[in-house]
């Protein structure tokens, strides 16, 4: 059901970052000469040949550095390594074969996973390119040269890459069936509401944090529609994950955020909004996703009158970057609630797919100018030319301006919701991009 997932591993300072965000198209990681910049995985997605993909950085591999932090990031990269479809084993051509090298090529023919050597600094194709020969005898195939720093040779690896992924599975790229990733801390009972919605025990449940430790797909299908449902592994705070396995399910937790279309976000009804409910909210937000409140254990919370609308307001005012996102109040254990999950599910799945018609958008946006005037600062008022939607997932609208330093915002704010009062949108994020235009009547 999900991408496949390519990780970039090596030893530090061989050009991972550079290559990645070439691939990726943007500086998602950093990227310095200092030899363990990276340190945490950083993955977002690409695609070749049409086959979409998540790519992994990793920071590099000292296989016997006793350094604490060196020894994390190694740690780090396993973790990566597991996780995989497919490793690129990143090399420097100049520096030639080194004993690092050696052991991490064990280490990866210990995985059993396919592998793509890949040779970097090739920065002088012609010359560089027969440098590559002393890598075969790493014993992991054909080296192949590349300049990360100058996109030379890239395409080739891809086409390698592409060639080692597994069999796309029918479904993976199917429109009609919705991703709902169940998110929040450890023992909020997300194991406990997919074994409700499937009728069975799925999944384990158990009273200790931290019982699920990877994140378990499950194909649904019923009456509503057809569904994915993604049950995580808790995310802790860092300073509480100390386990290697529970550093393996933060991972997949968050790469289950990046592949859900709907966040069921599941907060504890008896501990309130805890801050860590913020973060984990937070990345869903951040990342674009549809996103449900769900208040689970209602069945447990003592209750007055105005209890519900009362616990609504403190939501909304701890969770306030969620002001568009529906609650609902639940007992997975008892079942309270549960069936109304996906009508909702399915509405904020569509709301985050709108797209709207430009002529239309442009007449909100119009009418909002008319009701409160664009900000001025020094005698320059703010124009707003015209707005287009440029994609989905969330719905991200592009604005052209006379300037960007005037588009403050507060006043993209009131345009965010203008655009929801006149189209919905619930349950997703709005993103507005400002560009500026010449205005050929100033």
């Amino acid at each position: 059901m999900s991408k496949p997932i390519v990780a970039i591993i090596g030893k530090p300072n061989v050009g991972k970052s550079t290559f990645f965000n070439y691939l990726v198209g943007s500086r998602v990681s950093i990227v310095e000469d200092t030899p363990g910049v990276t340190r945490d995985r950083i993955y977002a997605d690409s695609n070749w040949r049409g086959r979409n993909f998540t790519l992994i950085d990793t920071g590099g591999i000292e296989p016997e550095s006793d350094d604490i932090i060196l020894k994390q990031m190694r740690e780090q990269a396993n973790l990566a390594i597991n996780m995989a479809d497919v490793i690129i084993f990143l090399t420097d051509l100049k520096q030639g074969v080194t004993a690092a090298d050696r052991e991490i090529a064990l280490m990866l023919k210990k995985s059993g996973k396919p592998i793509v050597l890949v040779c970097n600094k090739a920065d002088n194709y012609e010359r560089d390119k027969n440098d590559v020969y002393e890598f075969y005898n790493l014993g992991l195939g054909e080296p192949m040269p590349i300049s990360a720093a100058n996109a030379i040779g890239i395409g080739d690896v891809l086409d390698a890459i592409y060639e080692k992924f597994p069999p796309k599975e029918n479904d993976e790229d199917e429109d009609d069936i919705i991703k709902v990733a169940v998110i929040g801390k450890p023992n909020v009972g997300k194991s406990s509401l997919i074994n409700k919605i499937l009728g069975e025990k799925r999944t384990i449940v158990s009273d200790i944090a931290g019982t699920t430790r990877d994140a378990i797909d499950t194909y649904f299908e019923n009456d509503e529609g057809k569904y994915v449902l993604i049950d995580t592994a808790g995310i802790r705070k860092k300073n509480k994950v100390n386990e290697r396995i529970e550093k393996f399910s933060v991972m997949r937790s968050l790469l289950a955020i990046e592949r859900a279309d709907v966040c069921l976000m599941l907060i504890d009804a008896n501990d309130g909004v805890t801050d860590q409910d913020a973060k984990i909210a937070g990345e869903a937000h951040e990342a674009g996703k549809g996103i449900i409140i769900v208040v689970n254990k209602w069945d447990e919370y003592e209750k007055t009158t105005g209890t519900l609308e009362n616990y609504k307001k403190e939501i909304y005012q701890k969770l306030s970057y969620l002001s568009y996102a529906p609650i609902i109040f639940i007992s997975a254990k008892t079942g309270q609630r549960v069936d109304k999950l996906f009508g909702m599910i399915n509405e904020v799945a569509k709301q985050n797919a709108m797209r709207i018609n430009t002529s239309v958008l442009n007449q909100v946006i119009n009418e909002a100018i008319a009701i409160v005037q664009p900000p001025t600062d020094k005698g320059k008022r703010l124009k707003i030319l015209y707005g287009t939607q440029v994609s989905t997932k969330p719905p991200t609208f592009v604005i052209f301006v006379n300037s960007k330093d005037l588009f403050h915002f507060s006043y993209e704010r009131y345009l965010v919701n203008q655009i929801r009062k006149e189209f919905g949108l619930e349950g997703t994020p709005i993103r507005i991009i400002a560009r500026e235009k010449l205005d050929k009547d100033s």
